[in-house]
């Protein structure tokens, strides 16, 4: 019995040693897959983790990797330090960092509350705050909830490039002849006339074409009033009968001062005899726009048989506003629609900016020239016209730039010209940026815009008010 006692315990002990050396082996086998530091390297202290030299932390994050952050040191509440993480280390720069951008410089609140943080942060939904780079700083940017930008009205437009900006004037005018194209019939005697060969107002004709057949009167022998044309075309009749030449040619002269036409004089070299009779023929083609020589009417010199008009270009006189004669330039374009003509455009150029002005109506006249198609621009004809002008300067110097997500950014801009409802701006912007082009007064009584102006404009204590642009861009 006790041979059997002995061997269970001899077993027993055995057991316990071998599962002792188990436990050893196993202690210094895990040992050596940890690489264990040798002896010397565990005599030696180890060194509390320094920070990297001139880096200072950005921030401090719990150490367990939780969304706790400070920007002070600070411990959790086992008392373990804060994780530092330096510029380049923080993990949204790491993982949501896009491609071109610069450093974080603080993080806005995602619903656009006019709150930021220095550190990574969620708002009280759990959403996490938004980082801003460099050149994305957003001091004074303006938030505008979606509700609210569709109760005001705003409305964006994009910054274009354009080849030339120009604005259009308005104005009301009549159609005229063209001074430079009429001609009025005339003589240099008295007389009668006896035959008219163009007997209506209206009626076209052509240069040289017969107009009237008058009776050349006599001056009275004892006032001696009036040119003696007779006694003219009597010189004329001897210097053909004694053949002299440079007397031919000096009476000739002197019946073409008196308006005697080639035509009469050659018939009194074909005859030989000086007459009473003279034709009348138009001095050049055109509208007979008036008549006063009727049959039998007796006229004296200088008095007008007749008025004719080349109405192939006329003139239409605009009166133009008084705030708009400054813009008008010689040589703009035009587009006139006529009251006769609804739906057809005719166009023309400025040829004359009339240096008056008057009272009553706050107008002065440009007169522009238009070609005169077809015969349908009659004297008279009422018009409207939009004249082409250069663009005016403006002086409004900030606009809004829409940020995306309801939010507006003061934008310090230089402003050019002002047409056709476009903005020149000369420095401030790019093509392609959305611009607040209505609403944008509503805009500046909301109010985060307050803030962000001082914002913008800090520094500048003696401004007390923004003009903000409400012209397209």
């Amino acid at each position: 019995m006790k041979t059997v006692r002995i061997q269970i315990l001899a077993l027993a002990c055995a057991a316990i040693v071998l599962a002792a050396v188990s436990v050893a082996a196993g202690y210094w086998l895990h040992v050596d897959s940890l690489s264990v530091p040798t002896a010397a390297t565990l005599a030696e202290p180890v060194a509390a983790e320094q920070p990297p030299p001139d880096r200072k932390p950005l921030y401090y994050q719990d150490p367990d990797g939780k969304p706790d952050y400070s920007p002070t040191p600070k411990k959790t509440a086992d008392g373990r330090n804060f994780k530092p993480i330096y510029a380049g280390d923080e993990p949204s720069a790491v993982s949501t960092k896009p491609a071109g951008k610069g450093k974080i410089l603080y993080y806005r609140n995602p619903m656009g509350l006019a709150d930021t943080s220095p550190v990574p942060k969620k708002d009280a939904m759990g959403m996490a705050y938004i980082p801003v780079y460099e050149g994305e700083d957003e001091s004074g940017v303006i938030t505008v909830s979606p509700a609210r930008i569709q109760m005001l009205g705003v409305r964006t437009a994009p910054v274009e490039q354009r080849a030339s900006l120009a604005r259009t004037i308005r104005a009301t005018g009549t159609i005229q002849a063209d001074e430079s194209k009429l001609a009025l019939v005339t003589t240099k005697f008295d007389g009668v006339v006896q035959k008219l060969f163009v007997s209506t107002t209206g009626a076209p004709v052509r240069a040289g074409q017969p107009l009237a057949r008058v009776w050349i009167q006599t001056p009275d022998v004892a006032t001696q009033m009036g040119p003696d044309v007779v006694t003219r075309e009597i010189d004329l009749v001897i210097a053909l009968q004694d053949k002299n030449p440079a007397a031919i040619a000096q009476a000739e002269n002197v019946l073409r001062q008196y308006g005697i036409p080639d035509s009469a004089i050659a018939e009194i070299r074909r005859t030989g005899r000086a007459t009473r009779f003279l034709t009348i023929t138009a001095p050049r083609s055109g509208i007979i726009l008036e008549k006063p020589a009727v049959e039998g009417m007796h006229f004296n010199t200088g008095d007008p048989l007749f008025k004719i008009a080349d109405l192939s270009r006329v003139w239409l006189m605009a009166n133009v506003q008084e705030q708009d004669l400054g813009a008008l330039r010689v040589g703009e374009s035009a587009r006139a629609t006529l009251v006769a003509y609804p739906g057809r455009t005719f166009t023309g150029k400025v040829d004359f900016i009339y240096p008056t002005l008057t009272a009553v109506t706050r107008t002065g006249q440009a007169r522009i020239v238009l070609p005169k198609p077809d015969g349908l621009l009659r004297e008279s004809m009422y018009a409207t016209v939009d004249i082409s002008a250069p663009a005016t300067s403006g002086t409004q110097q900030v606009v809004l730039v829409a940020r995306g997500q309801g939010r507006f950014a003061p934008r310090a801009v230089r402003i050019g010209a002002h047409g056709d409802g476009y903005t020149q701006v000369l420095d401030g912007l790019k093509a392609g940026e959305q611009v607040v082009v209505s609403a944008n007064f509503l805009i500046d009584a909301e109010s985060n815009l307050q803030a962000a102006l001082q914002a913008f404009t800090a520094g500048n204590a003696k401004t007390s008010s923004t003009s903000l642009s409400g012209d397209k861009p």
